[in-house]
């Protein structure tokens, strides 16, 4: 089951990011929706893996292979959700698996009937300009580096609050990581996307196993709010460097956002 476990991972993965790499404004909601999906996917699988007695880790072996066109990211996507059909458990939750795939399949076959699709990627050129706008190459630095570390930031925060959402009993706690997975969820699709638009498309790297095996759950938030506090930091300098108002309002935009995560995670405290 675990093997079932990280390929639904890497297929959550594969989706979001191919999600990220689409320029196509209808295709990319769509393939996110589909994304969201997979995630519940995830959490279930899990929480039957753990009524079963067993266990699950976050190991993966996907890389995110740069791609040029629209329809060679769709076609490998197809290839994957096949793959992991036979895995999927014969039971209730893993029928309900196959016939999402199943309709997103159906979505990825209607795109590809379509050549008007195949617009180009340029989530992999490694360009790194934002869009028209003439930002210098110390904003565009700055930007570069903050996405990457953040986007690996949420990224860690979404599997390990799921991690401990699974094994609690609590219910104050089950909501607090409940928000805080989501809002992780809502930072790294807008990460990912600025990511794709520089055209420095990423995989964030892999988790350690002591990054969610969490032994003192006290001292983790209290890391945890200290990471909040440097993220803010972050944020707040990378609104003064950059000279553009609609980036600048969004990391402050943000920056507000990591403050309320603080006192969510003061509430497990």
């Amino acid at each position: 089951m675990n093997k079932t476990y990280q390929k639904k991972h890497e297929l959550w993965l594969a989706i979001l990011f191919a999600s990220f790499a689409v320029n196509d404004e209808a295709i990319k909601s769509r393939l996110y929706d589909f994304s969201q999906i997979a995630f519940r996917h995830m959490k279930w699988l899990g929480e039957q893996i753990l009524e079963n007695g067993e266990d699950y880790n976050y190991d993966r072996d996907m890389v995110l292979l740069k791609r040029n066109s629209v329809f060679e990211i769709i076609e490998a996507l197809r290839q994957d959700i096949t793959n992991i059909q036979a895995l999927y458990p014969k039971n209730i939750l893993g029928e309900r698996m196959k016939t999402d795939d199943a309709y997103l399949l159906e979505y990825l076959a209607q795109i590809m009937k379509d050549s008007a699709n195949n617009q180009e990627v340029t989530a992999f050129n490694m360009q790194r300009k934002w869009g028209e706008k003439d930002l210098a190459q110390e904003q565009i630095d700055a930007l570069t580096l903050f996405l990457f570390e953040e986007s690996y930031k949420e990224y860690e925060l979404i599997l390990v609050y799921a991690y401990m959402q699974a094994r609690t009993k609590d219910v104050l706690h089950f909501n607090v990581f409940q928000d805080l997975v989501d809002e992780s969820q809502f930072h790294l699709k807008s990460f990912g996307n600025m990511m794709a638009k520089l055209g420095i498309l990423a995989l964030p790297r892999e988790l350690h196993t002591m990054t969610y095996v969490v032994k003192d759950l006290n001292q983790f938030i209290k890391d945890g709010i200290a990471e909040e506090e440097a993220a803010k930091i972050m944020c707040k300098e990378l609104s003064d460097a950059i000279k553009d108002e609609e980036l600048a309002k969004f990391f402050d935009f943000i920056n507000y956002q990591e403050s309320y995560h603080i006192e969510l995670m003061k509430k497990l405290l």
